[in-house]
């Protein structure tokens, strides 16, 4: 009932939000900033899978976690990269433009590198993976809430300013709500594992913090840019990891493969300020 109904209507939600939160010219964008936006949506797409695979790659995870953390990494960022941009004095405009372009294309990207992820780690040891069933279902629980969200703010403008907090909070609500019971229902399996995991997922975080500031400067983006690119990389939707983990699964609770998205949903927090304050300090007014 949970991964059924309350999950993929939670997520729903949360994605409404943030097309709630947009407007055309977010996607419009990449036409005035094409290097900034084309770098982020490489590092994201492309390195932040390269990045977990290689860390995954030097630990002895169960298989079911190590294809957690790798569905993870293949999940677009959310409402809450902008708002960590923001504090991090990012550009908070190219962090918008990257999640509504790289969520809106996760459609296509989670689906086809899910299934190369459960080649790799899982064997037979879950049901055939369906890469047109998962594109479908999150095309329905992520597409179109978020088209139904930029929609309504384009034809009621001031009806979306007004009520952006109030959407804004119920997602936050929802998003902290799949993470617990994500948490709750699989207790024994994050206790078992949470040595190994939870320094992979710490790691995880850090390295694309660094990485995506490091690239950024490296091709002369500026520090704001390179921090929102930092961000973008380093903050995935644990809720959508959940719900992939769930559609992949085809059972009727939250699977093993959630375990590393909830456990991030958490420790990324810890570690993204931290490693943002002294990044910022580095490079924020260059």
């Amino acid at each position: 009932m949970l991964v059924e109904v309350a999950l993929p209507l939670s997520l729903a939600v949360i994605m409404f939000s943030l097309g709630f939160g947009l407007t055309f010219a977010d996607f419009g964008r990449v036409l005035t900033m094409p290097k900034a936006v084309i770098t982020g949506m490489v590092m994201q797409m492309l390195a932040v899978p390269l990045v977990a695979l290689i860390l995954v790659s030097l630990t002895d995870l169960p298989p079911a976690l190590a294809f957690g953390v790798l569905l993870l990494s293949f999940c677009p960022g959310g409402v809450t990269s902008n708002i960590l941009t923001k504090l991090a004095g990012g550009t908070v405009a190219l962090s918008i433009t990257l999640t509504a372009i790289v969520s809106l294309l996760s459609v296509i990207t989670v689906p086809l590198l899910t299934s190369l992820a459960g080649r790799l780690f899982l064997d037979s040891a879950v049901p055939q993976i369906n890469v047109t069933s998962i594109a479908i279902s999150m095309f329905s629980i992520t597409t179109v809430p978020v088209m139904i969200g930029l929609l309504l703010r384009f034809v009621a403008p001031q009806f979306a300013v007004r009520h952006e907090r109030q959407v804004s909070l119920v997602a936050a609500v929802l998003f902290v709500s799949v993470l617990v019971a994500a948490v709750i229902v699989n207790v024994d399996v994050l206790v078992a594992n949470m040595g190994t995991l939870g320094p992979i997922l710490v790691a995880l975080n850090a390295t694309l913090l660094i990485l995506g500031v490091v690239v950024a400067r490296g091709i002369g983006l500026s520090g704001a840019d390179g921090l929102c690119i930092a961000v973008e990389m380093s903050v995935q939707n644990g809720t959508l990891g959940i719900a992939v983990a769930g559609i992949v699964a085809q059972s009727g609770g939250i699977p093993d493969f959630a375990v590393p998205s909830a456990v991030y949903g958490v420790i990324v927090y810890v570690t993204t300020f931290p490693v943002v304050f002294v990044l910022r300090r580095i490079f924020g007014k260059t």
